[in-house]
């Protein structure tokens, strides 16, 4: 015989999930003779033609391998544990697989947001506040400065803790007018579902604003919604065009939440589901699964609103007074993992990814892992938790053993 190959497996617990160090058992086979190496050491050499004993042990111990791992170091010695630990989402009591979602947060939070003008960094400069009383408006003026920490109004202020009695905001540069416009972009880390977008605004909400979502972390953007008093002429879309089935994935545009008034504290929110006819039935539309997905939102402010008299004599007052001021922007959804993880975490690059069960992997949960193909993946519902199923670990070790001695009958 005139053979040489090595044959590597590793073994996993009981429950699907790699040991803390997993265990390798090479098989280097020759035409002189086998070599077993097993968890490092290596065991035994033999002539070649004992090789289907070698190749029996070699299955029979890393199968044992795994039947003590699955009763020891899987279920066994977590019997105890379990008494303590609070339940798994992902499995009803009695340890049948069952949808389960991470919890919904505001993914926005703590997160950097990337402006594309922020006043005070250049340099220091003047921004009026307009207030109104009766039919009196005045400005009282400040500095911005981004070198004074009193004076500065950072991104970092737009995800922060939101303390209304102690009201921070991000603000834009002075006048910048259509058709220049300025940008909020913010990455959320992996794919979220997201539920809405929201802002509460400093300054006067803008005449026109548009959101989108990107599904690539960047690469390309969609539109989500465009809000505009002229919603033709700055978006070229009708203004509140009817949503049906055929059009559930389309951003559309309102003048709603569009009054400049009031001068501070207006919000606009936007519901990715509101008035979606597939809505109610979510777990079966792809379209709004799919319409709702995102890896990053980006907020363009594309027209701000003025009281007309930025070209008037003392118009370098008066744009002083326009610009954008946020004080938080707010993304609610959930980590998106298909129904078959109850949260996400960390993975050792520092990756946020789902924590999959069901026999699911990858940063959605979103395919089967190996060895678990007996039917196409899908993704949880509430009636069916679609559980990954294949063959069991023990029944591969020898599935691979039978091949083997195959080979050299």
């Amino acid at each position: 015989m005139d053979s040489h190959f090595q044959l590597t497996l590793l073994v996993c617990q009981g429950n699907g999930t790699a040991i803390a160090e997993p265990r390798f058992c090479e098989l280097n086979c020759h035409s002189e003779g086998t070599a077993v190496v097993f968890q490092g050491k290596r065991h035994w050499e033999t002539p070649g033609n004992t090789m289907l004993r070698v190749l029996d042990a070699v299955v029979t111990v890393v199968a044992a391998s795994f039947v003590l791992d699955g009763v020891l170091g899987g279920y066994g010695m977590s019997m105890f544990a379990a008494q303590t630990s609070p339940p798994d989402p992902c499995y009803d009591e009695n340890g049948n697989p069952r949808r389960c979602i991470p919890d919904f947060v505001n993914s926005a939070f703590g997160k950097e947001v990337r402006a594309s003008s922020t006043c005070g960094i250049k340099t220091p400069g003047r921004y009026c506040v307009v207030t109104e009383k009766d039919d009196e408006r005045n400005r009282n003026c400040h500095t911005c400065d981004a070198s004074d920490p009193r004076r500065y109004h950072p991104a970092t202020y737009l995800t922060d803790l939101n303390n209304p009695h102690n009201l921070t905001c991000w603000q834009s540069d002075n006048y910048v007018q259509y058709p220049q416009n300025v940008t909020l972009t913010l990455s959320l880390g992996k794919k979220f579902e997201v539920t809405y977008v929201s802002l509460q605004f400093c300054s006067p909400r803008p005449e026109s604003m548009a959101i989108f979502k990107s599904m690539d972390q960047g690469k390309s953007w969609v539109p989500f919604q465009f809000y505009s008093t002229q919603c033709r002429k700055m978006y070229n879309r009708p203004s509140k065009a009817g949503i049906t089935k055929q059009n559930e994935q389309e951003a559309i545009c309102t003048d709603s939440h569009t009054d400049m008034h009031p001068l501070s504290g207006g919000l606009i929110a936007f519901s990715t589901l509101d008035g979606r006819p597939s809505a109610h039935d979510f777990d079966n539309s792809p379209v709004l699964q799919d319409w709702v997905t995102a890896t990053d939102i980006k907020v363009t402010f594309s027209r701000l609103h003025t009281f007309g008299d930025e070209n008037e004599d003392d118009s370098e007052l008066a744009r002083d007074s326009y610009f954008y001021a946020v004080s938080d922007l707010q993304v609610g959804g959930r980590c998106k993992c298909n129904g078959h993880a109850s949260r996400c975490v960390k993975d050792r690059d520092g990756n946020l990814v789902c924590e999959c069960k069901h026999n699911t992997a990858g940063p959605e949960c979103d395919r089967c892992k190996p060895f678990h193909y007996d039917r196409p993946w899908q993704r949880a519902t509430a009636r069916e938790a679609n559980e990954c199923v294949g063959e069991s670990l023990l029944q591969m070790f020898y599935a691979v053993g039978v091949l083997i001695r195959q080979l050299f009958e």
